[in-house]
């Protein structure tokens, strides 16, 4: 008697050990080893190295970061899938996952110790975030992060410090987010302090210190503007009668500044190009348009 395909199929699939499901005469491989869940590969990546809370490493002790505070600081920096995060001291690559996966954004982390940098990366393929996030081990006074639009910190004070001369040098706009640690008399542009810890925020600022003349665009009006800068802040003296200017900040390349000349009361809003700022003056009720030049 012929033995038929489908016995045929059968007899070959028990031999060769594999699963086979026969429906409607077309044969479907059944899945002997379903792919593991995201916190079972997260698991397999502690078989091999577990951080505990307060180890030692190269400047600090490790401390995770929650992961409410990790969302809240990236919302804090507003990121978004056009950001580059650099996270300096990446530890298990919690920060730098999280901009990923939840703000589709690419992120670097950089870590110095070499189990903690192998045990990131491992968990960005458990999270699956390979194609966005790159963890490396290095020195982060050593790396080159001046391609970052968002950087993250959990350091201590000092070491902020030690980092601050390379943040200011940064593209204006670059918001940079430390956990718990300030950087001195560098205030913070936002600040956020709840139960889950404290964030701070830092957007840093161009280069807008000198003279400046403001000229009307369509009109005959100007005025003269001193600007003196420490960090975003401003301070200085504008028109004829050298009044002082207040309510005065830089937010990257926005720059703000308010100033009165007896009854005229003249409000500064404008954008930042080189030595060229495009700005949206009122004086009193009356706005226009404004290009102010550096001298």
């Amino acid at each position: 008697m012929p033995v038929s395909k489908r016995h045929r199929l059968q007899s070959w699939a028990r031999a060769c050990g594999l699963g086979l499901l026969l429906i409607g005469g077309v044969t479907v491989q059944a899945q002997s080893n379903p792919t593991p869940s995201p916190q079972s590969a997260r698991d397999q990546c502690e078989k091999s190295f577990k951080p505990s809370t307060g180890q030692p490493g190269k400047d600090v002790v490790w401390v995770p970061t929650n992961d409410a505070l990790v969302t809240r600081m990236l919302e804090m920096a507003k990121v978004g899938k056009n950001d580059l995060v650099y996270d300096l001291g990446a530890g298990d690559g919690k920060i730098a996952i999280a901009a990923a996966k939840q703000f589709g954004a690419r992120a670097v982390g950089v870590e110095y110790n070499p189990d903690m940098a192998q045990l990131a990366q491992c968990m960005v393929r458990a999270e699956g975030v390979t194609e966005k996030v790159n963890v490396i081990q290095g020195d982060i006074f050593e790396t080159d992060f001046s391609k970052a639009s968002v950087v993250t910190l959990y350091l201590l004070p000092e070491l902020n410090m030690r980092l601050r001369p390379t943040l200011l040098k940064m593209r204006p706009g670059t918001r940079v987010v430390s956990h718990s640690f300030l950087m001195d008399d560098w205030r913070p542009d936002e600040s956020s302090v709840s139960t889950d810890g404290a964030a701070y925020l830092w957007i840093v600022p161009a280069d807008v210190a000198g003279k400046w003349t403001f000229k009307q665009q369509g009109g005959k009006d100007s005025f003269d503007v001193e600007l003196t800068q420490t960090f975003q802040k401003l301070s200085g003296t504008a028109g004829k009668g050298k009044e002082e200017i207040t309510n005065a900040e830089m937010r990257g390349n926005r720059i703000e500044m308010m100033f009165s000349e007896g009854d005229v009361h003249t409000r500064v809003v404008g954008q930042l190009t080189g030595d060229r700022i495009e700005a949206d003056v009122t004086r009193n009720d009356k706005s226009s348009t404004y290009i102010g030049t550096r001298r």
